[in-house]
């Protein structure tokens, strides 16, 4: 794919960017836990999204679309599946289903492509086994093909050495199938989508900031009937378009604005961003519009709430490269293990790209300039295609392999072209 440089800017206001990928998923598996039927307006129509549904379906439950609208009507039982359990590309997918798989009776099998099935899963599979749970997979099960043969589970009361979304969701889901009550700690509050839509369906959970009391489940949790904010990871991209490009202005509504996913704009801000928010009423999250302009960039150091930044960092390393100054990010090494290696990816294209860049083992330090045109790998990585197609604005780029964009933000090209980019394909 070439994009073309943008040399005019634009005016845009978004409604229709890429709907929630974390509640997408969590909504489609949380609503196993319930007897009745949950709907979800703007579910993301995405390839990975879309493969947590046929999971669901494959586990016994039924599942009717009506466009974005999903609803989603669980069986009485888990049903043990006669196919292989496909995740595509997505790391939460699977994580979350090994977890909610552990303590179900049943042999499952959870598989994804060739990027998924080499990163690792023991940070799941290691506490998982020590209370009870019966899981095999390659290299001692740190790599899918991951087989789970469900087993009872005993209580734990386990400190997680990462803050991970994943990891917690998926020990809260093995909770529930635990014979008494269990506790996890973390020391840095991760994403809590999952705490806010469990606590929605009336769970067993008691939340203490970084802490949870799990109890197992006595009876099916409430249904839920919601309607699923845009993604403030897949609005990022357009912000940061508005950002560096002259001339431009861009309004973007209904936005999941959880203090836990805004981090990377909070960044751009004390950058010198021109970015403001509304804040609408709350429901089961934070919902709002972002506003942003173009803005000249300042450099940076950014060591703190990484958790909270770690999916926007590609594109953060965008803003470092066109952006006065040396900038740095450290103790984000869990780049090294998402999609591709993030840190090699973002430092091998930049350099590519002429712009003074270097790999630390935690981060990346990038010193800004002017960006030159040239054919950059995606690594099959949506947010490095992304990344780069927005610095394409700029300078104008090509990307390999492009296909992979479609896993989280099927109509990421099409806004591009709205806003008047010109792309080949």
């Amino acid at each position: 794919m070439k994009i073309k440089a943008l040399k005019d800017g634009f005016k845009a206001e978004l409604e229709n960017v890429a709907a929630d990928k974390s509640i997408s998923h969590r909504f489609a598996i949380f609503a196993l836990l319930s007897d009745k039927t949950s709907t979800a307006k703007n579910y993301l129509l995405a390839e990975d999204t879309l493969n947590t549904l046929k999971i669901i379906e494959n586990l016994g439950a039924k599942v009717e679309r009506n466009g974005s609208e999903v609803c989603i009507s669980p069986s009485a039982r888990i049903k043990e599946p006669t196919c292989i359990l496909e995740c595509g590309n997505s790391g939460t997918a699977m994580r979350l289903m090994i977890g909610f798989l552990a303590g179900i009776a049943g042999f499952f099998v959870l598989s994804g492509d060739k990027y998924l099935n080499k990163r690792p899963m023991k940070r799941i599979c290691e506490p998982l086994r020590e209370i009870g749970a019966k899981i095999m997979g390659r290299e001692d099960a740190n790599f899918a093909p991951i087989c789970i043969e469900g087993q009872k589970l005993k209580n734990f009361n386990y400190i997680s050495e990462i803050s991970s979304a994943q990891v917690k969701t998926a020990m809260i889901l093995a909770g529930f199938r635990a014979d008494k009550i269990s506790y996890f700690k973390e020391s840095f509050l991760s994403r809590n989508h999952s705490e806010n839509m469990l606590s929605f369906m009336e769970a067993p959970l008691k939340i203490k900031q970084t802490s949870l009391e799990i109890s197992p489940l006595k009876k099916p949790l409430k249904p839920l009937n919601i309607t699923i904010p845009n993604d403030p990871s897949s609005a990022f991209y357009f912000i940061l378009a508005a950002l560096i490009l002259p001339n431009s202005q861009i309004c973007i509504k209904n936005v999941l604005l959880n203090p836990t996913r805004i981090e990377a704009y909070k960044v751009l801000e004390k950058m010198g961003a021109n970015i403001s928010y509304k804040f609408d009423e709350k429901n089961f999250e934070q919902i709002g519009t972002i506003y942003a302009s173009s803005s000249k960039l300042q450099a940076i150091e950014v060591s703190e709430n990484i958790p909270w930044l770690i999916d926007e960092a590609p594109a953060l390393a965008i803003a470092f490269a066109l952006a006065n100054g040396t900038s740095v990010l450290k103790n984000a090494k869990e780049l090294r293990v998402k999609e591709s290696d993030r840190i090699k990816a973002m430092i091998t294209n930049l350099q590519k790209c002429g712009i003074e860049a270097e790999e630390l083992e935690d981060g990346f330090k990038i010193t800004g300039g002017t960006p030159k045109s040239t054919l950059i790998e995606s690594f099959g990585d949506h947010r490095i295609a992304m990344s780069f197609a927005i610095l394409g604005l700029v300078c104008s780029m090509e990307i390999d392999d492009c296909s992979c964009i479609a896993t989280s933000f099927p109509n990421f090209i099409a806004l591009l072209e709205n806003l008047g980019a010109q792309i080949d394909y």
